[in-house]
């Protein structure tokens, strides 16, 4: 035998995107993860001139720095995972980025803790919003051999 079956098609449902196209949505995915990351942590680097300023305890801090960040990134990453299947998977990128920088913005506006853990909230949104379209968009661009490496 010759390794195919009969009357099977072993055509790709859809074309392959041409490699140029494939990293150049890597990259600009890299950076979009990158600013990600350093929004998420930059709250860390001046979170003792907030502690004074806002008079915060240690669970203040930490409950503002983890928890309020980590409970609606997971939250809100299973619904935008489901979403991205239906639609514009750069749309919901460009919204969750918006909504991410715009909430970073008004954290460093905020006159209160409350004020901060919102924002801080929003942040968690808008960032949990760009994990699951940004790993569709490599699963589309890259074949299966090569997608753990656009991964990493």
């Amino acid at each position: 035998m010759s390794g195919q079956r009969a009357g099977v098609d072993l055509e790709p449902l859809s074309p392959a995107p041409p490699p140029r196209d494939r990293w150049y949505v890597l990259a600009v995915l890299t950076v979009v993860y990158s600013l990600n990351i350093a929004d998420r942590f930059s709250i860390s680097t001046l979170i003792e001139p907030i502690r004074e300023e806002l008079h915060l305890s240690d669970s203040g801090i930490a409950f503002l720095t983890g928890v309020a960040l980590a409970v609606f990134y997971v939250t809100v990453g299973i619904p935008i995972a489901d979403l991205a299947d239906r639609v514009s998977r750069r749309n919901i990128l460009a919204i969750a980025i918006a909504v991410w920088s715009g909430m970073t913005a008004l954290c460093g506006l905020a006159h209160s803790y409350w004020q901060l853990l919102l924002a801080r909230f929003g942040v968690g949104i808008g960032e949990g919003g760009g994990t699951p379209p940004s790993t569709s968009m490599l699963a589309d661009k890259f074949p299966p051999a090569r997608r753990p490496m656009a991964h990493t």
